[in-house]
């Protein structure tokens, strides 16, 4: 157990509650092959998914009912070939609870746009980190083990690393398949190798730094001091800056900000005009990209 104090801890181990870690929603998209695919085989792929990523022990960690960390999965299939071949993309969130209030923040919103993978009906997903099985349970347990890395990242520094390096061994298993998505080799750095390697070099550990200031420091305590809480979140979007300068355009940093770019806007929306003037300096270095949304905080 990792997120509540000393008292409930011991209450739930009076009790014997344990829960898997993670509380997984997950959603298959099929409408763009409408009249062509079999519903129930993809009723029964997403119950797969759900089971799979619920009731897998992905660490040591003794978790109680109300810790599991809540994420989404949505797969939405492009096309499908035979009997069991499928093309499509991945998109996957994370949140986590904010102290002392009912508000939960998103820490992770990651889009995998080439996940392609076989899958027959009734088949029980089953997955090994020491070997490549297939690309689906691979992608599902990377998937898991990232959202695991970024919810521990933002409780303790650095806390996630040993879930990034999971990841990672994960990555390294799969370089047999010929999928770019896996591969140091592909064109650009927006792959699932280069999102582990990129996280786990010094470079970059201005993010990691960041997510656990912007949560710890800043998001828990704004309930209590919304001032104090708004000046950490602040400071801790200053770590990033290192990273932008060094290595523009990454898209690890993308990928924090596709999870952190509304709620920074409604954080600073409140704040002074010299608050405001100085974030939205910031941010157009961090976060170009998105500098017409963030006009909304000038309200």
């Amino acid at each position: 157990m990792k997120r509540f104090p000393l008292f409930l801890l011991v209450c739930f181990m009076a009790f014997g509650l344990e829960a898997q870690e993670l509380s997984c929603q997950v959603n298959i998209n099929t409408e763009q092959i409408q009249g062509t695919a079999n519903k129930q085989i993809f009723d029964q792929m997403q119950k797969s998914i759900f089971e799979f990523m619920n009731n897998t022990k992905w660490t040591n960690d003794n978790f109680g009912p109300q810790e599991r960390i809540e994420c989404s999965i949505l797969i939405i299939i492009k096309s499908a070939s035979g009997t069991d071949d499928y093309q499509g993309s991945i998109q996957v969130t994370a949140r986590r609870p904010v102290y002392k209030s009912g508000y939960y923040s998103q820490i992770l919103n990651i889009e995998d746009d080439e996940f392609s993978f076989k899958y027959q009906q009734f088949t029980q997903l089953e997955f090994n980190i020491n070997t490549f099985q297939n690309n689906i349970t691979s992608v599902l347990a990377y998937y898991a083990f990232v959202v695991l890395a970024t919810d521990y990242d933002s409780f303790s520094p650095l806390g996630g690393t040993v879930y990034w390096k999971k990841a990672q061994e994960i990555v390294n298993q799969a370089q047999i398949t010929r999928e770019n998505a896996w591969s140091s080799n592909a064109s650009g750095q927006k792959n699932r190798y280069w999102v582990i390697e990129n996280t786990l070099q010094p470079a970059y550990k201005g993010i990691r730094d960041c997510m656990y200031a912007y949560c710890m420091n800043g998001l828990d305590v704004m309930y209590q001091k919304p001032e104090d809480g708004r000046s950490e979140v602040y400071k801790a979007l200053e770590l990033l800056k290192p990273v932008a300068q060094s290595r523009v355009g990454s898209y690890v940093m993308m990928v924090f900000f596709n999870a952190k770019r509304d709620e920074i806007i409604n954080i600073f929306k409140s704040a002074s005009p010299e608050e405001k003037t100085k974030v939205m300096e910031l941010l157009a270095i961090l976060d170009p990209t998105g500098t017409t949304r963030y006009q909304k905080i000038q309200g």
